[in-house]
């Protein structure tokens, strides 16, 4: 198996996720450019956290038509497994692979701590090696992380069980404090939270190892889909 990590011009979080993927999971990994064009010979691909093009015009707003996108649309409609944390699930929602929209902060503030997250759907290819209604931590950072969808959205994404993962406490405003969901057919998730950044103890919790583990332990049924 193999792994994209796509840097984006303002990526900052893309070392986080290379190091999770290749020293702490042992999988094979490499930076992809934004202005690439193929994604020939990876298996899946992690859009990391960060500032793509400054935030200009909206999260994500310009990063969704850099060239590597069409190969990430590509992936998702494959079922391929793609993921994307904080900026990266702000890109996902710009370019139409998971529905709603992340907004300013209710507080307007920007939140940098690590918060309590439930786990709302462990039946995922991502989070199966946790207990359904588990809570667990991992840091957040971000200023527009307020997830905002219409009430028909809402709805379609709890009958489809599309909420995966929602705060304990209102950390942002998020609609009914979801932190994280999925598509419908399950190959592609966003969240804010960085489980990348609680892979390992030293870095105060390690409950993000076991998101990565789900991945790994499912891929092969992603792919065979």
């Amino acid at each position: 198996m193999k792994f994209a990590v796509i840097v984006f011009p303002g990526s900052n979080c893309d070392l986080d996720m290379l190091w999770a993927l290749k020293e702490i999971m042992g999988v094979q990994a490499e930076y992809v450019r934004h202005d690439a064009t193929s994604l020939a010979g990876f298996d899946g691909v992690f859009l990391p956290g960060g500032f793509s093009y400054g935030d200009a015009l909206r999260c994500g707003a310009i990063a969704r038509f850099s060239n590597i996108m069409s190969e990430v649309i590509r992936f998702a409609k494959e079922g391929k497994i793609v993921f994307g944390t904080c900026n990266g699930f702000q890109i996902l929602t710009e370019a139409g692979l998971l529905p709603g929209s992340l907004i300013r902060n209710q507080s307007l503030h920007f939140v940098c701590k690590t918060v309590g997250l439930k786990v709302v759907n462990n039946q995922t290819n991502f989070t199966s090696e946790y207990r359904k209604d588990e809570i667990i931590q991992i840091p957040v950072a971000h200023g527009e992380g307020n997830y905002f969808c219409d009430q028909e959205t809402l709805e379609k994404l709890k009958a489809n069980n599309q909420i995966v993962f929602t705060y304990t406490e209102d950390i942002n405003g998020s609609v009914e404090n979801i932190a994280g969901i999925c598509n419908e057919r399950g190959n592609v998730l966003g969240m804010m939270p960085h489980p990348e950044r609680a892979v390992e103890s030293l870095l105060g919790s390690a409950d993000g190892k076991r998101f990565f583990a789900s991945i790994l332990k499912n891929f092969g049924k992603v792919t065979q889909n």
